[in-house]
């Protein structure tokens, strides 16, 4: 993402006061860590934190957005602040496009086409073969956003399966359960989602596009961010699947990282920290862009996505959403 601001993160609980124009960050036991707002572009709570006016009146006047996760690990809520950069044309135009039927449909179709391609890139390539060309072919007939989530669905069950042949028993899915994560390894999934959709919002909200009127995910429904729904799908996969395959893969993952009880799981404070500091380093590794021709971060492909669809709505230019090529 553009500038030099970086995302803070807060794995543990805390207090935020403001001085002058810093933040203090007060946790119990520890010393108290003092940031220049200049330094910070968005907060990550991950842990109980609080905060009070003073504070948020700073947060306000420098445009930093606190994102809150549940203690499941879910996005929770956003402190948003009032000023944004959307504006009324790209609206507009944007609006224009998610009620246009078949302009709208095609770009619902390659979502939900890219989700599968960057899935199947991630899990196996050779065993989800014929469970994505079944997606492909449903996409091309589908009519309606629902037909496509449906099929969707029905291949990230597929892909489930096959993960879990490829996890030890204690961090299998088996099938995909959220609020409450039903085992460890849904745990982990819904937490790392949970701070791609927060890292997702960031980006969007850095462009003129309007974070309520979505492709794919219904633009009604009331206290959702439906475009974020809509381009965190394609990430997901990136951050989410590949980051619990790896970990497990090179034995970082203990069941020490995770409370479980009947029929229900979260990270423990050792594994939420280890989860955050892992996404937090994966963002900002570096991959060569094709058509930029230089180095971008993890991060920064989540604004350059945005802007794609910016560019698409005002422009009219083809709009490709996200599939991994490394």
């Amino acid at each position: 993402m553009p500038a030099a601001a970086r995302t803070y993160w807060l794995t543990s609980p805390c207090r935020i006061r403001r001085k002058d124009e810093s933040l203090i960050i007060e946790r119990d036991n520890a010393d108290n860590v003092h940031i220049p707002v200049t330094d910070v572009r968005d907060i990550v709570a991950c842990a109980e934190t609080d905060l009070n006016t003073a504070v948020v009146s700073l947060l306000n006047r420098h445009r930093i957005n606190v994102h809150l996760l549940s203690y499941y690990g879910d996005y929770a809520g956003s402190l948003l602040t009032s000023d944004t950069s959307t504006s009324g044309e790209t609206v507009l135009a944007q609006a224009r496009a998610a009620q246009d039927p078949q302009a709208g449909l095609a770009i619902a179709r390659s979502i939900v086409d890219a989700c599968a391609f960057n899935v199947r890139r991630v899990v196996d390539r050779k065993l989800l073969t014929r469970p994505y060309a079944v997606l492909q072919a449903s996409v091309k007939t589908s009519t309606n956003q629902a037909q496509l989530m449906g099929a969707e669905g029905t291949f990230r069950r597929s892909a489930w399966e096959v993960m879990d042949t490829k996890l030890p028993d204690w961090l299998q899915l088996a099938g995909r359960s959220r609020r409450p994560p039903k085992n460890a390894g849904n745990a982990f999934i819904s937490y790392v989602n949970g701070i791609t959709y927060a890292r997702v919002l960031t980006a969007v909200r850095l462009t003129p596009l309007h974070s309520g009127i979505a492709f794919l995910h219904g633009t009604m429904e009331r206290q959702r961010h439906s475009l974020v729904l809509d381009l965190s799908e394609m990430f997901k996969p990136l951050m989410a699947e590949r980051l619990l395959l790896r970990m497990s893969r090179r034995n970082q993952l203990k069941e020490h990282h995770f409370d479980r009880d009947t029929n229900q799981a979260m990270l423990s404070d050792a594994g939420r920290k280890l989860v955050v500091q892992t996404v937090r380093d994966e963002f900002a590794v570096t991959v060569a862009h094709r058509s930029l021709n230089r180095n971008v971060a993890y991060d920064e492909l989540l604004y350059l996505e945005a802007l794609a669809l910016t560019r698409h709505c005002l422009e009219g230019t083809t709009y490709k959403p996200f599939r991994i090529w490394w």
